[in-house]
């Protein structure tokens, strides 16, 4: 059921952004569409109907926030190289996700009262127990990092006990959806996971169910 989910997701906004393109140039409607996006699709045909409408209405709003939306879209592409996080762990350590590079990383957003992430936790687990030990063809090994957008610390370490989330790169600024790190990333929904490489570049996006699995399998040599 998840990986239709997010199957079905992946397609609606396909499907939105076609229609964007083809029909929405000019129009006002642009922002509201603009709204759900998917910044991994036909994203520089998007920022071209941004170009032409801020050409039109240069002194609007709505095309200055257009114009950050693909500017954030760039940011986190595939292929992009993932935005340093640093932030500060259920016992006020700081833990940044730089001193992770040379392995795979899942950065992996989430929170103690969103049901969809608590329910992906378990795979999440087991892709870590799976390819903690796992030996990759161009990295040394793979770690999960967790940012969550709690606003309690005691439920947040309550989760991360319950769930089993034993990796120890968890951080939070408990601001929950005035998260820094959220707003780096454009996340505006959880869970959100991005798969970054050895060298930081991210490789995927959204990724639940067993295709987690399926797209940390192709980078690995052997268990």
């Amino acid at each position: 059921l998840t990986e239709k989910e997010v199957a079905a997701y992946r397609e609606h906004r396909r499907e939105l952004n076609e229609f964007t393109v083809a029909k929405l140039r000019g129009s006002a409607a642009l922002y509201a569409a603009s709204l759900r996006w998917d910044g991994d699709d036909r994203l520089e045909a998007l920022a071209g109907v941004v170009r032409d409408f801020a050409g039109k209405f240069p002194e609007a709003e709505i095309s200055r926030l257009m114009d950050e939306r693909i500017a954030r879209f760039r940011v986190t592409a595939i292929g992009a190289v993932a935005p340093e996080l640093a932030g500060s762990s259920p016992e006020g350590e700081t833990v940044s996700l730089k001193e992770l590079r040379g392995r795979f990383v899942l950065v992996d957003f989430w929170a103690s009262w969103c049901g969809p992430c608590r329910r992906e936790n378990p795979n999440v687990v087991n892709a870590y127990k799976k390819y903690k030990k796992a030996k990759f063809k161009s990295a040394e090994g793979f770690e999960v990092y967790s940012v969550s957008l709690d606003s309690d610390v005691a439920r947040w370490e309550a989760a991360i006990k319950k769930d089993k989330l034993e990796w120890k790169w968890h951080v939070s600024d408990l601001k929950r959806w005035n998260s820094e790190a959220a707003a780096v990333y454009g996340v505006n929904s959880i869970p959100m996971s991005f798969l970054i490489d050895e060298n930081g570049v991210i490789l995927a996006k959204n990724l639940r169910g067993f295709e987690l699995h399926r797209q940390i399998d192709q980078h690995v040599a052997s268990f």
